[in-house]
């Protein structure tokens, strides 16, 4: 059962995320910047997650695991969204989408590596599935060295950030870890902010989208991916983030009124079918007994 709480938990996260790039999109053209709206996102973010902390009676965390999450908001979310974000600027969306979504791979790959997880004949084969099918719903396209490169850096990124949470979240809870990434991530945009000058929101229209980035696409599904990635561990929870861009394609489809293509809706189509075999896949193995220490 609690594994497919899980499954759940990284479903409904993947969802959630796959509506920020509308979010953002609509927070540009209210005159906002990068620095802008992801401190605000950031910030605001993090003053919520501590009074949740706070009515929910737990901790903050301290030492080592404290040191761990900062590194991960301030290094590792920090360090993904702007190369990424960057990356977009030398090569087309699609190219970025897809080189980041190679990070189910490496978490596959540092997972066997650094927790020693067993990745049978039908991982792989979900896998495969899944990134054919995200190449599909990207379509991507040329770029220049430089947007390909810091591509694959967000992607090296995210891998590391997936691979220490795993390790975190087996001492606090989500809401512990989640309130000190958003504070780290929302300090270090602060200064950007201010260092190249605050772009805020030019009406309440505006306003309405940070709030709607903060709960839709931040809150719900960090708090639900680090819930989850506890219950099913890194690969796993990699692999069913793939769902991600088919959500962002359907949605852009939806408010832009543009017709998806059918190498589109095939790419979403491989997706979907490699995150029901990955299921199935975890719904046998929760009637399982699980070894000691065996992640996922």
């Amino acid at each position: 059962m609690n594994r497919i709480i899980g499954i759940i938990l990284i479903i409904i996260s993947a969802a959630s995320f796959g509506t920020l790039a509308i979010f953002g999109h609509y927070a540009f053209l209210n005159g906002m910047d990068t620095y802008t709206f992801l401190s605000l996102r950031f910030g605001i973010s993090a003053v919520i997650m501590l009074g949740l902390l706070y009515f929910r009676n737990e901790t903050f965390p301290k030492g080592k695991t404290l040191l761990q999450l900062i590194g991960m908001g301030a290094v590792g979310y920090v360090g993904q969204s702007y190369s990424y974000l960057t990356a977009t600027r030398y090569a087309s969306a699609g190219l970025v989408a897809l080189l980041l979504y190679l990070y189910p791979l490496m978490v596959a790959l540092l997972s066997k590596i650094v927790f020693k997880e067993k990745i049978g004949k039908l991982k792989i084969t979900a896998l495969g599935i899944a990134l054919a099918g995200t190449m599909l719903t990207v379509s991507p396209e040329g770029g220049k060295l430089a947007g390909i490169l810091l591509a694959l850096i967000a992607a090296i990124i995210y891998s590391v950030y997936i691979i220490v949470g795993t390790h975190v979240m087996r001492k606090i809870s989500a809401f512990q870890s989640t309130s000190v990434i958003f504070a780290s991530a929302g300090m270090v945009y602060l200064g950007l902010m201010f260092w190249t000058g605050p772009r805020m929101p030019s009406n309440s229209s505006g306003w309405l989208i940070v709030l709607g980035t903060i709960l839709f696409a931040t809150i719900i599904p960090v708090v639900t991916f680090l819930a989850g990635l506890k219950r099913i561990g890194p690969t796993n929870a990699s692999m069913l983030s793939t769902l991600e861009p088919v959500v962002t394609v359907l949605l852009a489809s939806f408010m832009y009124g543009d017709f998806l293509p059918v190498v589109s809706l095939i790419g979403g189509a491989l997706i979907l079918a490699s995150i029901l075999l990955l299921t199935g896949s975890e719904l046998f193995q929760a009637r399982k007994p699980e070894p000691e220490g065996t992640p996922g």
